[in-house]
């Protein structure tokens, strides 16, 4: 017999379950988990009548687990008697999953500046902090294949690592030629790149903020964070400053002679 246990994560959601629409095919617990933010991803098999979901909320991958009732949900960890973490497995195969359509719409529908041409074959979507040095490498990383006219690079421009990010976020999205903006912010990256605008235009910074909640909805931490398409179709994020094997998998294949 297994023995389990749930650490439950009580501030996500109470034990007892919310009312839910006849129409929606989840259960009434997990529906409620989305209604207070939370992402919901695949469903999995757990012990002992339970049935397991992944949520991604505030940043975390969490394990959700349904009574078999339906009627409450745990979230948290789950151990067996031996004490062996039975939602690691889990929540490693879920970080490393496909992503949904509905997240590389989110990005799509965001406030983004095109570096590339918008022949490019290949698009691809990055979360981008105009502090981030790790940011700025991609960017220089990336040159070969944006200048060869094989990629358009989106940059989703957030403003999260410095007290002025979110400004100078909000005016290169507001320049008059915001790709040139850009250009030239990263070639000055080591003096500092770009001077806020004063006053800050209002509706670029709140563009920088929707693109700072979107982020957060998403469970980005870090940038850069990277969408793009295998080469099978499947969206995958790469989190952090591709290299190697894996810059040539965002950008679509080898670096352009």
């Amino acid at each position: 017999m297994i023995r389990s246990t749930v650490f439950v994560l009580s501030a996500l959601l109470p034990i007892a379950a919310l009312a839910q629409e006849e129409s929606t095919a989840l259960p009434a617990p997990i529906a409620a988990l989305e209604d207070r933010g939370a992402t919901v991803g695949e469903t999995f098999e757990a012990p002992s009548g339970l049935t397991g979901y992944t949520v991604s909320f505030r940043g975390q991958t969490l394990a959700a687990y349904v009574t078999a009732d339906q009627e409450h949900v745990l979230v948290g960890t789950l151990l067996d008697g031996d004490g062996t973490n039975l939602s690691a497995p889990v929540l490693s195969a879920a970080a490393n999953a496909d992503r949904p359509e509905s997240e590389w719409d989110a990005v799509a529908d965001a406030g983004w500046i095109a570096d590339g041409s918008d022949d490019a074959e290949r698009v691809i979507y990055a979360f981008t902090d105009p502090n981030c040095p790790y940011c700025s490498r991609f960017y220089q990383q990336s040159r070969d294949w944006v200048e060869a006219g094989a990629v358009q690079i989106r940059h989703v421009m957030v403003g999260v690592l410095r007290e002025d990010s979110l400004a100078k976020a909000a005016t290169l999205l507001a320049a008059d030629d915001p790709s040139a903006a850009l250009a030239a912010h990263e070639a000055a990256f080591d003096s500092g790149g770009v001077t806020p605008a004063d006053p800050l235009p209002s509706a670029s910074e709140q563009t920088v903020q929707s693109n700072n909640a979107l982020m957060n909805r998403l469970g980005i931490r870090g940038t850069p964070s990277v969408y793009y398409r295998d080469a099978e179709g499947a969206i995958r994020l790469a989190r952090g400053l591709p290299r190697g094997d894996r810059l040539e998998a965002v950008m679509g294949g080898p670096r352009p002679e």
